[in-house]
């Protein structure tokens, strides 16, 4: 770990603080901070930064409830810079959404691969039917349905594994996820109502505690 005073302020003694979502692991926004709000930042444990407007302290949440519960700050090879990864109360940006950066410059012919981006792409196999859609199928038929594939993907990723095939357990778990994902959609779970949960539970101490009560 570094010393305050080992960070390099620019000449109005701010430094750039680009803040991201430990769950998602999207930027929520860029602000700046100086000595004394990267100091509030760390006594109170919620992120505080420097208006370059308004000329002042300002701690995010203060008005809004919108509050940004400090993981970790961590500065660059140069320490003139700072990420800030947090745990959020709401959204992140004054206009209401999750992040500050919702608007494309440029997309490349690449298509990044998320949970999140599948999570849309089934949602709208929901809102926007589409004919001969599998995903659709299901919504259609219901939540009777929807669980049925759960439980019959569940013992194919078991009878997968007890075999221990490697590739069979990983295409079987592919279709266990994304049944599950089907569910979630149905149900209004969202990725972050699952991730907020592990978040809330330290897994690997729960999971001891279970196999001492079982022995």
């Amino acid at each position: 770990m570094i010393g305050i005073n080992e960070l390099k302020f620019d000449e109005n003694g701010l430094i750039p603080a680009v803040v991201v979502d430990a769950l998602s692991k999207k930027v929520l926004t860029v602000a700046y901070m100086n000595k004394e709000s990267l100091e509030i930042s760390m006594a109170e444990g919620t992120t505080c930064f420097w208006s370059r407007s308004r000329k002042c302290l300002w701690r995010k949440g203060e008005t809004s409830g919108n509050k940004q519960h400090i993981v970790s700050i961590v500065t660059d090879c140069d320490k003139d810079a700072l990420t800030v990864t947090v745990y959020k109360d709401g959204p992140a940006c004054h206009t209401g959404t999750d992040s500050c950066f919702n608007d494309v410059v440029y997309k490349g012919e690449s298509e990044e691969f998320s949970l999140e981006a599948l999570m849309k792409i089934i949602e709208g196999r929901k809102t926007d039917k589409k004919e001969g859609s599998y995903t659709t199928y299901l919504f259609e038929k219901g939540i009777d349905k929807i669980l049925k594939k759960v439980g019959e993907e569940s013992t194919e990723v078991i009878i997968a594994g007890k075999a221990n095939d490697k590739a069979e357990t990983i295409y079987e778990i592919a279709d266990l996820v994304y049944h599950v994902m089907v569910l979630m959609i149905e149900m209004g779970i969202t990725l972050d109502d699952v991730k907020m949960e592990l978040a809330s539970r330290n897994v690997l101490d729960h999971k001891v505690k279970q196999e001492k009560m079982t022995k």
